[in-house]
């Protein structure tokens, strides 16, 4: 136990001190402009909670091809590249630090999203057992995808590389790679999403091949020290299962030692999907990771202020994500000093809309003044 650490000590992530340990988790909110560009609104949104010590920004999908919802934003396009633009000047001018979640959907798409009606792709040719597709038109049942051609994965690693560059012309301060929540590189990790019989198949080592070559690609764009990584080793989301994901996971994570990345960020065990979990069962947890994994740990998962400082004391993690309570509360690292009471969240406004449940919770400032 380290008692002399907590929320509010400063820390080292990468090239970068941060002046505490609270991060603002990705956080897919829906409500990107035509084109699925950043608009003021985002700007706003995300400067109104920079007093995190880092912020994640939402998923943003790498391609055209790497679209699962509407309203979602893009790093594929100079359109917005720009939008981005006004995102990371409104947080630099208030002294913030912010990196992108890069992201492609694979399975957990629809044919109403893909350019020409295509079907979605993924290492396999299975569509998800459980849930619904979101798309303009409101739900619809996943579709079987297409597997990808051998050939056709190093275009794959291409299209993160590519929003590495984008991020950097875009003025982020770095980069997160989404291998969580039953999304493409997730859906190649887990042998019930992949049945391939290639080298991106078969063995743990096959299966994380493309995630290890999309980790590389993005390195050598940013450097490793402005580069995380996020994995849910226990998540469920998208209908992701493994035979052995014990031995799957504790391969990665001692894989990705070899980058010496700012960050490896993971999803604690009691989350899965969109819920959390009381009791859960299993045991692949910051605690069980961090004789695993060399370097910097945040997690992700539900945390409150005394759990968050409990598991920082405990040295199974460096830093903690939060993300429904930075929803509703912009200035939550203020709140949590002051021991102040939070804003309650409304999920009804989780997802899509305008500046309803997305920048109009207020602050204790604005709350004093009301």
């Amino acid at each position: 136990m380290n008692t002399n650490i907590d929320l509010f000590s400063p820390v080292r992530l990468g090239r970068y001190e941060l002046p505490n340990r609270m991060v603002m988790a990705p956080l897919t909110r829906n409500r990107a402009g035509e084109g699925n560009v950043p608009r003021e609104l985002n700007a706003e949104y995300y400067a109104q909670r920079v007093s995190a010590g880092l912020i994640i920004t939402e998923a943003t999908q790498v391609s055209p091809q790497g679209l699962g919802y509407p309203f979602t934003p893009g790093i594929h396009s100079q359109e917005q590249v720009e939008g981005w633009r006004l995102v990371t000047k409104a947080v630099h001018d208030r002294g913030g630090k912010i990196f992108l979640q890069l992201w492609h959907v694979g399975r957990i798409s629809h044919p109403d999203l893909q350019v020409d009606g295509a079907l979605p792709v993924a290492p396999s040719a299975i569509a998800p057992s459980e849930g619904m597709a979101a798309t303009y038109e409101g739900e619809k049942p996943y579709v079987t995808p297409r597997a990808l051609e051998t050939a056709e994965i190093p275009g794959i690693v291409e299209q993160y590389r590519q929003g590495a560059k984008n991020a950097l012309a875009a003025g982020f301060d770095g980069v997160e790679i989404h291998s969580a929540n039953g999304y493409l590189l997730d859906q190649f990790l887990h042998d019930g999403s992949n049945h391939r019989t290639d080298e991106y198949g078969g063995s743990i080592e096959n299966r994380a091949r493309l995630l290890m070559e999309v980790t590389e690609a993005v390195v050598s764009v940013w450097g490793a020290d402005r580069v995380g990584v996020r994995l849910s080793p226990s998540g469920t989301f998208g209908s992701v299962y493994d035979s052995d994901l014990k031995a799957l996971f504790t391969y990665v994570v001692d894989a990705l030692n070899q980058f010496e990345l700012a960050y490896l960020h993971l999803v604690e065990p009691r989350v899965a999907g969109n819920e959390t979990v009381e009791n859960p069962t299993s045991e692949l947890s910051s605690k069980y990771f961090r004789p695993i994994y060399k370097g910097t740990l945040i997690s992700a998962g539900g945390y409150d202020r005394e759990s968050g400082n409990a598991v920082l004391a405990s040295g199974d993690a460096d830093l903690v994500a939060y993300g429904r309570l930075f929803i509703s509360n912009p200035d939550l690292p203020q709140r949590f000093a002051l021991n102040a009471q939070l804003n309650p969240y409304d999920r009804s406004s989780f997802y899509g809309g305008d500046k309803r449940g997305y920048t109009d919770y207020p602050s204790l400032e604005l709350q004093a003044a009301g």
